[in-house]
């Protein structure tokens, strides 16, 4: 194998968020609110800073051998077992680390302004720089085990954001709903594991690394006879983390949580862990068409399952949730059908949209005095212009429109199912388009045009949020705009830079061409037709969206009370998903820790038995034992006698 160059500012990169968490965690009321926000937006921005200059030493290697270490030291060594603590930036590592180091920053000013009146200011900022922190270790981590520490990590943030204000019930439940959701899938990620240590340590030689990932890569032909297995548990860490079917669950709830923690952790970085984590493992899932084939499946069922929820929800950041839910399953499409690197640039792009999005309704929230109800909002496009135009921003890029970031990516997405021949899967991922505009447009439609339906304490204070909310949105808005250039395939007289840009990292999946991709035949007219259509259905369905919702409202009445309304009430509902593994799952594992675990085995046999029976049988012995001391020297003499006399009778009778 080769050596790769070692780059001592990767661990700077990762270590800078660190130190801020530590220091504002430590200090806390000690230190100043405002030095606490400065100080962690400085470590963020420092990480992105290096991460920029770390990729433009890149930029100077020959693409082959673009891929920097930093090993600081061993942390397990025993007999062939090898896993260093080290970080490593590649062509993959390296457009991550500067999504979430960048977006991550402008997500930190925003939140300067947007939790300025909070009281627990510094405890927020401590938890999102170690969420950074806990994100770059994911991303950087040299090997499999280093990117599991930070896939806990940054679990373990989600907990503390998503409940970070603990004292509502709601909150509460919601952060343990997605700790709990989220450890189904990491025990599948483990059993992953395990079965690639099992699989690999015998055939290595001492001191190789079975968990880095050149080393996996150079040994994967050993893998190919569990790949399937290893494949589809690794998958079911990714459902968990990236919000999929079944382990979706979490996510929609996790809404709870102060706005800037559902831009940076549930639309722009951690839910693309999974994403990441597949395509990282590309060398893997290439051996396997039994798991790319589930993978892509799922992706697609999720993507037009979460996209019809959206259609009926009128919690602003609940219709952005399953928006993202939806988005992930594009994503996870991608990977399925071999193209890693669609799959990537669309984790880039959304992180610029949805983060957007996210934002830019926090700053409506704000300004509705903390109001996420789209039926009693309206009318905001002219009391927040800044807020409106980058929301229309955002909304057009999720939609597809050309030439915003969202078409380049959702439409090579389509175009390489299609080309893979995947044709149902083209056909629910097309419809799941058309789904995005229909109810982005819904969403904007209800908060920004008509009359505003608040009452008049409410109307009276609406009012554009300060510089440090409106400048990370024009940041963003830009960025979701010209974003995707970097991307405009060759049928467009583009050079698909950032397809070649990954091409060394995905060099294995694009070789095996995984369901036929690589021998379907390029045809460009059909790709013209295709990006045609595709541009068409979402500028239909922004149209349809913005006439049902501000010119023919009695038509979406209409649709509501269709059929009784029931499939209204189903949407609106979520399909009863929560509902039904309550019943499934939830309560009858209640039961079974109440009456089995709780009372049979612990307090039954454990404290019954074990702990009480104990101590019961202590003291009836000790009971019989109190009988012979009494303080009667008459009965001490007479016991004396009694045992004197037996002894002597034994040693009588045995001699």
């Amino acid at each position: 194998m080769e050596t790769h160059a070692n780059e001592t500012l990767l661990r700077w990169i990762v270590l800078a968020p660190l130190l801020g968490a530590a220091v504002i965690g430590l200090l806390n009321r000690r230190l100043p609110r405002r030095v606490a926000g400065l100080l962690a937006c400085a470590t963020v921005g420092l990480s992105f800073a290096l991460s920029v200059v770390v990729f433009l030493r890149m930029l100077g290697l020959d693409p082959e051998h673009r891929r920097l270490t930093d090993i600081l030291a061993s942390w397990v060594a025993y007999g062939n077992l090898r896993i260093d603590i080290g970080f490593a930036m590649d062509q993959l590592s390296a457009v991550m680390a500067l999504v979430v180091t960048g977006v991550g920053f402008l997500i930190h000013v925003y939140s300067l302004g947007y939790m300025a009146h909070d009281d627990g200011f510094r405890r927020f900022f401590a938890y999102l720089n170690l969420f950074i922190f806990s994100m770059m270790t994911l991303v950087l981590g040299e090997n499999l085990v280093m990117l599991f520490v930070g896939w806990e990590g940054v679990g373990l943030c989600s907990y503390l954001l998503i409940s970070f204000w603990f004292d509502g019930e709601a909150n509460a439940v919601a952060g343990k709903k997605a700790f709990v959701v989220n450890r189904i899938g990491d025990f599948g990620f483990l059993l992953g594991m395990f079965l690639i240590g099992v699989t690999l340590l015998p055939h290595l030689a001492p001191g190789e690394g079975a968990f880095s990932f050149a080393v996996m890569q150079h040994h994967a032909p050993l893998l190919a006879p569990v790949a399937t297995a290893i494949g589809l548990l690794l998958f079911l860490g990714a459902t968990g983390k990236s919000a999929q079917i079944p382990l979706y669950i979490w996510l929609p709830d996790a809404m709870a949580g102060p706005t800037p923690v559902s831009a940076l952790i549930h639309a722009a970085t951690m839910v693309t862990a999974g994403v990441y984590m597949i395509a990282r493992m590309n060398f893997l899932y290439v051996l396997t068409p039994t798991a790319m084939a589930v993978v892509a499946a799922v992706g697609a069922a999720t993507a037009i399952f979460a996209g019809t929820i959206a259609l009926a929800q009128n919690d602003i950041k609940k219709v952005l949730a399953y928006s993202t839910v939806s988005q992930l399953g594009y994503m996870m499409l991608a990977c399925g059908v071999g193209a890693f690197a669609m799959g990537i640039f669309h984790v880039m792009t959304h992180a610029f949209f949805k983060a957007l999005l996210f934002l830019a309704s926090g700053s409506v929230i704000h300004a509705m005095s903390h109001e996420q109800d789209m039926r009693v909002m309206g009318g905001l496009r002219r009391k927040l212009p800044v807020t409106w135009w980058t929301f229309l921003v955002g909304t057009l890029a999720i939609a597809g429109v050309f030439p915003l970031a969202g078409f380049f990516s959702k439409d090579e997405i389509l175009w390489k199912t299609w080309s893979s021949g995947n044709t149902v899967l083209w056909v629910i991922g097309f419809l799941a388009a058309g789904l995005t505009a229909f109810y982005m447009m819904r969403l904007v439609s209800l908060t920004f045009f008509g009359t505003n339906r608040a009452s008049e304490e409410v109307r009276h204070h609406i009012h554009e949020s300060p510089a440090t909310m409106t400048v990370p949105l024009v940041i963003l808005a830009v960025l979701s705009i010209v974003g995707g250039w970097v991307g405009i395939p060759a049928f467009m007289g583009g050079g698909a830079h950032f397809e070649h840009w990954l091409e060394p990292v995905f060099a294995g999946g694009h070789a095996a061409g995984t369901h036929g991709a690589a021998h379907a035949v390029h045809d460009t007219t059909m790709e013209w037709i295709l990006a045609g259509a595709s541009v068409a259905w979402g500028v239909l369905g922004l149209l349809l969206g913005w006439i049902v919702y501000t010119r023919r409202l009695a038509v979406a009445e209409a649709g509501r009370r269709f059929a009784g309304g029931l499939p209204y009430r189903i949407l609106e509902n979520k399909y009863y998903v929560d509902e039904a593994y309550d019943g499934a799952f939830i309560r009858p594992g209640y039961r079974l820790s109440r009456t089995v675990l709780w009372k049979g085995i612990d307090a039954g046999l454990i404290d019954g038995l074990l702990v009480n029976g104990s101590a019961l049988a202590v003291a009836v012995v000790a009971s019989v034992l109190r009988l012979f001391q009494n303080g009667m020297v008459r009965f001490y003499a007479w016991s004396i006698t009694v045992g004197l006399t037996v002894f002597v009778l034994y040693l009588s009778f045995s001699g």
